[in-house]
């Protein structure tokens, strides 16, 4: 059975990504990049759906671990009775192939080191043909890749499994590098290990040197800052909102969605949170994917796209996987690709608007862009769209999509001509007069989901950080009271109130941060550094968060790590360094 979503760290390239295990197991890895077939499944899966395990063959009496500080080389402490073993694993920044790297090194008295290779490919269902392809080589081979691993460690082959047992002393070390490479090429060059780990390092504090967050709360910022360029396509810009897929937002659940693709939503949040403490490249490189993934036309815009700009990203399930904790089904895809959301044109254009405020030359095309995204906005605003949490089938007015629009339109004052400024003027002040008369439910004291409802959704936080209302609002006051009233347990914040038949979700992490902010912004400090310091202690021990987490048990879930949850965590610690 998998471990549980919190005993899983994060490794990879910038084109991919790994979870490996506090167990020294990677579960989860889909090559060549983050959106390919999975060839280690048993996060969602079990142990035969692929994995790679090293780890000391004898039980543990105490299992720690760390990044290297300001990178994502991963460091795993193993100690035994009989001695203390350290496993390091990385991704090098690739050149022509992907390589995943695992070096073993007993640092005090003698361990016996287990490894075993399990590589199956299409998200485990494919068994592969293995074998030595080269001197000190296996290989495992099928479909469109073949994985290649390189060691000075004799291996043996079981079941299309590659396994070791080796015993080190102090100071005795083997090194492991597993490499991807496409069928019909030839076996890829081997890497030097001890120069790789030396240039993985210094892209990576290199990175983080360029970080102008000067305030408290400065490792947390860190790491969440490294998460994001961790979840960053390098090719291309693109940001995916998680690595996984289907990790349930609670256990037997069935909400269960793959989230290796780029949401124009959290990419701009991404955008603007790196522009805010310095990072300029990532924004330039965004404007250029935004492009090339929207063509010219705004009116056929998604809410989401494929890493490299991909449009048709069809959902399908994968029964062959027991899923994780057994919640079923297993997705790949997002039919939610599909949804008109009307939010999405007002954080694009905020994000435009981010990059040309912070100093960065735009694109022509960007400006005809925008301009057309406020065109149209102001021909639909009035329809019922889907909602920020893709609820499927459930079109609304909904009060946080109306108010993006509003933004759009806002926006739209500050970059055209007089005469469409003026309409848009108009338009804006039209639908501010109509979100604030039919949004705010005067018997709740509340903003509430869609038009003239009763249900309370916790997106509407949102309202004044997107400078929809000032925070000091009373409105924004009461209904940030009714939310933490109606929607927190423990201070943890509920998307939305729980349905009878489905049961309650987990806490979403993103919600409980932007109560944060509000509270910020009322002047509530106190409550807002505390509050503040309960969700960071919610992080595991290297510093990542999930989508959701569940009060009730104490433990993650939802997609990991969340870039959603990763941002939020920033603007928070921004917004209280700022008192």
């Amino acid at each position: 059975m998998a471990l549980a979503i919190e005993d899983y760290a994060l490794i990879g390239d910038c084109e991919t990504a790994a979870l490996v295990g506090k167990n020294g197991s990677i579960d989860w890895l889909c090559w060549p990049d983050f959106s390919s077939p999975a060839c280690f499944a048993a996060l969602i899966g079990t142990d035969q759906n692929g994995r790679w395990l090293l780890a000391p063959k004898d039980s543990c009496k105490r299992i720690t671990r760390r990044y290297r500080e300001h990178t994502l080389i991963l460091e795993t402490r193993f100690e035994t009775a009989s001695g203390t073993l350290l496993v390091t694993d990385f991704m090098p920044l690739r050149e022509t192939h992907s390589d995943i790297v695992r070096i073993a090194k007993c640092l005090a008295g003698k361990v016996t080191v287990q490894m075993e290779l399990c590589v199956r490919f299409d998200y485990g269902r494919t068994i592969p043909w293995t074998g030595a392809r080269e001197r000190n080589a296996w290989a495992a081979a099928a479909g469109t890749g073949v994985a290649y691993l390189r060691t000075q460690q004799p291996i043996r082959t079981k079941n299309e499994i590659a396994s070791a047992e080796f015993k080190l002393t102090q100071g005795e070390y083997r090194s492991f590098v597993l490499t991807h490479a496409r069928a019909q090429e030839s076996p890829p060059r081997r890497i030097n290990v001890r120069k790789a780990l030396q240039q993985t390092e210094r892209f990576w504090s290199e990175w983080c040197g360029l970080n102008t967050y000067e305030g408290e709360w400065r490792e947390a910022v860190e790491r969440s800052l490294i998460t994001l360029k961790a979840l960053t396509y390098r090719p291309t810009g693109g940001i995916v909102a998680a690595p996984t897929t289907s990790l349930p937002e609670r256990i037997g659940g069935d909400r269960n969605w793959d989230y290796r693709y780029c949401w124009l939503r959290d990419a701009a949040f991404t955008l603007e949170t790196l522009l805010s403490v310095g990072y300029h490249d990532e924004a330039r490189a965004w404007q250029d994917w935004l492009l090339q993934a929207v063509g010219s036309n705004a009116r056929d815009l998604q809410i989401m796209y494929g890493m490299r700009g991909e449009r048709h990203l069809p959902e399908l399930e994968l029964p062959w996987l027991q899923g994780y904790r057994k919640s079923q089904p297993v997705r790949m895809g997002n039919d939610a690709s599909e949804q008109l959301q009307l939010d999405v044109y007002g954080e694009i254009s905020d994000a435009i608007i981010s990059m040309k405020r912070a100093g960065i030359r735009l694109d022509q095309r960007i400006f005809r862009l925008q301009r057309d995204l406020m065109e149209y906005v102001a021909s639909i605003w009035h329809l019922p769209a889907s909602g920020l949490w893709e609820q499927r089938n459930q079109k609304k007015h909904y009060i946080y999509s109306k108010a993006m629009a509003w933004l759009t339109l806002h926006h739209g004052v500050e970059i055209t001509n007089e005469k469409k400024s003026k309409e848009w003027k108009v338009a804006s002040e039209r639908l501010h007069r109509q979100i604030c008369r039919r949004g705010f439910n005067r018997k709740l004291g509340s903003f509430v989901q869609a038009f003239d409802a009763n249900v309370l959704d916790a997106s509407v936080l949102l309202l004044p950080i997107s400078g929809f209302l000032p925070f000091n609002d009373e409105r924004v006051k009461s209904t940030m009271d009714v939310i933490q009233k109606k929607l927190s347990k423990d201070g943890f914040i509920y998307r939305l109130s729980p349905n009878s038949r489905k049961g309650r979700e987990s806490a979403f992490i993103a919600c409980s941060f932007w109560m944060v902010q509000n509270l910020s912004g009322a002047g509530r400090w106190g409550d807002a550094e505390r509050l503040f310091e309960k969700l960071i202690s919610l992080r595991n021990d290297v510093g990542l968060l999930s989508e959701e987490y569940d009060p009730d048990h104490g433990r993650f879930m939802g997609n990991f790590p969340q870039a959603l949850s990763h941002i939020a965590l920033i603007n928070a610690a921004r917004m209280l360094t700022a008192h």
